[in-house]
């Protein structure tokens, strides 16, 4: 039985797979697989451990053969795979939710603190020998304590975004589909419409899944809702956010900054993002901490080792492929 692992992965998840499947196979360089290459790779695969890197779509799973059992997902979104073509063909679809939440949040707090505090632009001011005397106007930034924090997504990274802000006594406003009863007992947290949470917040933090309803969210138009003094914080996914509406944003003053982990077209850059001071930027590592990404590669194991041997993963995206079996 074939089982192809498309990057190297935390050697937790590694030891796992070597426990049932010691003969599968890995991409063993730390880069990502040029199309040609997977299509080549995940030929006669039983079993395929992927990252959101690679695109999983109708051809990649032909390309591997009707023997194709099951896609595990590194990642706790998926929208690198056609889940569609995947159930049509009767192929489980897993993914890795819960243990990335709160490195997650923390990751966005970190880009908050940073962009409002002003700390990599201040590190490289230092490290460039410009520190000559303490100033009383320089690098002054925004306050936190007392302010609104809007959430974007009231999910369970989103959630845990709102709950890490009772140390700051914030004020927060949510918008989901439904309404969360933790925030709102725990917080007092409102849920209102979009709008109404770009107008009145001081910090926004994105926290949706990518969706033909989610791409383009934040767009010109509700940039322009957002007051001046502002930050728009992303470690959802990148084209929910218009990239080139938010370089004119920032640009223009029409918000103060933003903090970002993800982007449009990963992994290039909007160029103009690169050129702005006000906006701190980090290479998709929300979820990068040692424990976090063992936890992951774990999971991501164990739902393809379940598949394999005829169990239900406990992350099972797709439920309706059972059906077809």
């Amino acid at each position: 039985m074939k089982i192809f692992v498309t990057r190297p992965i935390p050697e937790a998840g590694l030891d796992l797979l070597r426990k049932y499947y010691p003969d599968f196979e890995m991409n063993k360089e730390d880069r990502v697989l040029s199309r040609e290459e997977l299509l080549e790779r995940v030929k006669g695969a039983h079993g395929l451990l992927t990252l959101l890197t690679e695109k999983i779509d109708a051809e990649l799973m032909d390309a591997a053969g009707p023997q194709l059992k099951v896609v595990a997902n590194m990642a706790v979104g998926y929208d690198n795979i056609d889940v569609e073509a995947a159930t049509a063909r009767g192929i489980l679809v897993t993914n890795t939710p819960g243990v990335l939440t709160h490195a997650t949040a923390d990751h966005a707090w970190a880009l908050l603190f940073a962009v409002a505090r002003r700390i990599p632009e201040a590190e490289r001011f230092l490290r460039s020998g410009k520190f000559k005397a303490w100033g009383p106007l320089m690098f002054l930034g925004a306050d936190i304590v007392g302010r609104t924090l809007g959430v974007v997504g009231a999910g369970r990274i989103g959630q845990a975004m709102a709950l890490k802000s009772r140390g700051f006594d914030m004020k927060v406003l949510y918008t989901d589909e439904v309404p969360n009863q933790t925030l709102e007992k725990e917080l007092g947290a409102r849920r209102v419409p979009l709008e109404e949470l770009l107008q009145n917040s001081d910090f926004v933090s994105l926290h949706v899944p990518l969706l033909p309803s989610t791409r383009h969210l934040i767009n010109a138009e509700r940039l322009n809702l957002m007051k001046k003094t502002a930050y728009l914080i992303n470690t959802s996914r990148g084209p929910v956010v218009d990239e080139a509406a938010l370089v004119e944003a920032l640009k223009n003053g029409v918000i103060a900054g933003a903090g970002l982990d993800v982007f449009e077209n990963e992994p290039q850059v909007h160029p103009g993002l690169l050129e702005l001071e006000n906006v701190v930027l980090t290479p998709h590592i929300a979820s990068a901490t040692v424990e976090t990404r063992a936890k992951m590669a774990t999971m991501a194991a164990q739902n393809l080792i379940d598949a394999l041997q005829g169990k239900v993963p406990q992350n099972l995206v797709n439920p309706e492929v059972l059906q077809k079996k």
